[in-house]
């Protein structure tokens, strides 16, 4: 019996060793653990913004009203027209405004004369002495005070009344039956028709500057304190991707807007006009081409060549090239923004306020970093291979570098976490090179 229950259990053991030895023949093998990636630690620029989304508007506007009653006779302006300074946009029938002016003129003639008339007799009252002579006695007797007061008090009225008309015949003269245009522009509503009876401060159209353009966008609680009102900004147009404009921060709401209880804050920016900004960009490259034309390195083509970017040979060879280029241009250099283009109203638009920025500073990818408590390291690669693990100072960070203000240098190695994006922080933040040079390329942001 015992013989039989061990034969039972050896079997029992050898199929179990087998089921093993089958299924890890089958097995796949594990995937080796990959490598922590090692980066050389950068310089280069960072910025800090706070971004979202928006819509342009025009940010320059204003009605036109009338400013006397009157029948309207005429609109020389149709929705959509660009207009000038100073043009004449609609205009009333001056024949009431006539009649009106000739009758205020009238109202002043007559309060001076009734002034003059008041003032006669007082002057006589003031003057006016009687003496009697009886025996040994002189007895001098003047006007009552009372009636010298009452005519004082008529003078007073009278000369009220020639100021409240020529008060009158001054505003009647310097109102116009004309509504003009204020500055260059185009007209974006028009109210009246000719024939229309209208009363003073009816308005007539609807003008606004077609290059100053503003958006606005809503900043978190946490976010707003760091938006100063003259703020630098960027605006983003989403239907023109690689076109970033330079903005403004012009006004930060005081009241916040909850919505299913997050409080946020709008904020508007303005846009540079885009004629301001292609002058810039024009100027710039002019000065540019200058120094090439005379055989002069630019200044950051030498700042880049001191701080070791690039060398001697490639600034020549790049001067060679924006010669060959745009030399022969005579300064007319392609801009950024494309010819013909013109903002409009309602465009989508992300915009980008700048709360923090730093350049030509030491950068390492986040995923070298971790903290324990308040310190902050990094694992250093050194030349023999040998990891060390350094302790860092940080400053400003975003969501791919952090800048590291004390504890590395640039050239040194370090390790990236495996799977943390590694772009150059050179490509990331700034032109190769780390310089701009207007006409060669994007800007360092």
């Amino acid at each position: 019996m015992k013989s039989k229950l061990f034969k039972i259990v050896l079997i029992l053991v050898l199929c179990g060793v087998g089921a093993f030895l089958l299924i890890s023949a089958f097995k796949p093998e594990s995937a080796p653990v990959s490598e922590n990636q090692v980066v050389a630690v950068q310089r280069g620029d960072l910025t800090i913004d706070i971004t979202g989304s928006g819509n342009l508007v025009l940010s320059l506007t204003e009605d036109l009203a009338f400013e006397i009653s009157g029948t309207v006779e005429e609109v020389m302006v149709e929705e959509g027209e660009s207009v000038e300074e100073g043009q004449v946009l609609a205009k009333l029938d001056t024949s009431e405004w006539d009649k009106e002016v000739i009758t205020l003129e009238r109202d002043q003639l007559q309060a001076e004369i009734n002034l003059e008339n008041a003032e006669l007799p007082l002057d006589k009252a003031e003057e006016e002495t009687t003496t009697t002579v009886t025996g040994d006695i002189r007895v001098t007797t003047t006007t009552d005070p009372k009636e010298i007061k009452i005519k004082e008090l008529q003078v007073e009225l009278a000369e009220a009344r020639l100021e409240d008309t020529q008060e009158a015949l001054e505003e009647a003269l310097n109102a116009s039956p004309e509504v003009t245009a204020p500055f260059d522009g185009f007209i974006t509503k028009v109210n009246v028709d000719g024939g229309d009876e209208v009363k003073k401060g009816t308005v007539a159209v609807t003008i606004a500057d077609p290059n100053k353009f503003e958006a606005s966008i809503l900043v978190s609680e946490m976010d707003i304190l760091q938006v100063k009102l003259g703020g630098e900004a960027s605006v983003q147009v989403d239907a023109l991707q690689g076109m970033s404009l330079p903005a403004e921060v012009t006004h930060i709401s005081p009241t916040a807007t909850i919505q299913q209880g997050v409080v946020n804050y709008q904020v508007k920016v303005e846009v540079k006009p885009l004629e301001t900004i292609m002058q810039e960009q024009q100027q710039a490259r002019q000065e540019t081409m200058e120094s090439i034309t005379q055989g002069e390195l630019p200044e950051r083509l030498r700042q880049a060549i001191e701080e070791g970017q690039i060398t001697q040979e490639e600034a020549e060879e790049m001067m060679k090239q924006m010669q060959q280029g745009q030399a022969g241009q005579q300064g007319q250099v392609p801009t950024a923004i494309p010819e013909g283009f013109q903002l409009r109203e309602g465009l989508t638009v992300t915009v980008s306020i700048i709360v923090d920025e730093r350049n030509d500073i030491v950068l390492v990818p986040n995923g070298a970093i971790t903290s324990q408590g308040r310190q902050t390291y990094v694992q250093v690669v050194s030349p023999d291979g040998t990891i060390e693990q350094r302790t860092i100072t940080t400053g400003i960070s975003d969501w791919q570098y952090t800048q590291v203000t004390e504890g590395l240098s640039e050239g040194e190695q370090v390790v990236v976490a495996q799977g943390t994006a590694t772009t150059p922080a050179t490509q990331q933040q700034r032109p190769p090179g780390g310089m701009f040079i207007p006409g060669m390329g994007p800007g360092g942001r």
